[in-house]
């Protein structure tokens, strides 16, 4: 799976590049690629935002420059556009499984108040939220969307682990146990000990 994110901070991505989601790109599994929504901007100062129509508190990023941003990606007609916002629909773990048959997505992270509304209506397939609350962009989310996803690709993770963790039959996992038996006074469930190998 090939993902490009648009983003005013790519760095903030390097964390993901590694431990599990790493080992699924040096494999082949995973693509991640940042795009630097700021190298679009049309003036020396790189200026990205402009006050909104209409008066208001904060900026709105630039319809044009995410607009060029996001033309500068090679796409097809099954690539999906994902804006995460607070308004989107809420991020589930059928979502989940549903976006990770995908080929290609782009992740939109928005900042400040939020996007001019009309590229927004030209590009994105949809728009994703991780929760009732508000961060201060879209970064984070996009983080979460990757990390649960890429989890669903065949091959990042055995197959076993997805089966039996949270979530899967709308069951929570039960407690985790490992050596030493005893710790702080308390031991290990008996049923457990008859079972480790």
């Amino acid at each position: 799976m090939k993902i490009d994110i648009l983003t005013l901070f790519p760095d903030m991505f390097d964390p993901i590049k590694t431990s599990i989601l790493g080992r699924a790109a040096d494999k082949g599994l995973l693509e991640i690629n940042t795009i630097n929504i700021r190298d679009f901007a049309k003036d020396k100062h790189k200026k990205v935002d402009d006050t909104p129509y209409g008066g208001g508190a904060g900026m709105v990023l630039k319809a044009d420059v995410v607009y060029d941003s996001y033309k500068s990606i090679e796409k097809d007609v099954t690539t999906k556009t994902i804006y995460l916002s607070p308004q989107g629909k809420t991020l589930t773990v059928e979502k989940v499984k549903e976006l990770a048959n995908s080929k290609h997505l782009i992740l939109l992270c928005g900042h400040y108040e939020g996007i001019d509304q009309r590229v927004l209506d030209e590009i994105v397939s949809e728009e994703i939220s991780i929760g009732d609350y508000v961060l201060t962009g879209g970064e984070l989310p996009a983080m979460v969307l990757i990390d649960a996803v890429a989890r669903h690709i065949k091959g990042v993770i055995r197959e076993e682990s997805i089966e039996e963790e949270s979530f899967t039959n709308n069951l929570l996992e039960y407690p985790q146990y490992t050596r030493p038996e005893m710790f702080l006074d308390k031991k290990v469930p008996e049923v457990l000990l008859s079972r480790q190998s």
